[in-house]
């Protein structure tokens, strides 16, 4: 792969082909190339979920193609629905982090796909 977009859903062969550390950086030189605005921190943990997004989109993973689709029928952009599903990752794994849990729940993280919304994710109720 040269380049990652967003807006456009990988080849998902070559994706599952390169590296993990190929899709990060190449998620990483998007971003940098459309300033935004992160610390070189926060940028490879942005990254870092968009790339597990993808991976789970190239793989199939259950509802997530049906999650992406159903937020870009409601208006958002495909990056936007990426971040949404990153957040509830993110959400998961930072209570795990944190110690609040001690693994994610499939069946939690499968309810909040269902029910997220581009209307609840605007409003920052995913």
């Amino acid at each position: 792969m040269i380049s990652y977009d967003p807006s456009v859903q990988p080849n998902k062969e070559e994706w599952l082909e390169s590296t993990e550390q190929e899709r990060i950086d190449l998620v990483k030189n998007f971003h940098e190339l459309n300033d935004e605005s992160l610390d070189e921190e926060a940028l490879t943990v942005h990254s870092a979920v968009h790339v597990i997004v993808e991976n789970q989109l190239a793989m199939g993973v259950e509802l997530l193609p049906e999650t992406v689709a159903k937020l870009t029928r409601q208006g958002l952009p495909r990056h936007e629905a990426i971040h949404a599903i990153g957040a509830i990752l993110a959400e998961d794994i930072f209570a795990i982090v944190r110690g609040e849990r001690s693994e994610v729940s499939p069946n939690q993280y499968r309810r909040k796909l269902e029910n997220i919304t581009a209307k609840r994710w605007r409003k920052g109720q995913y």
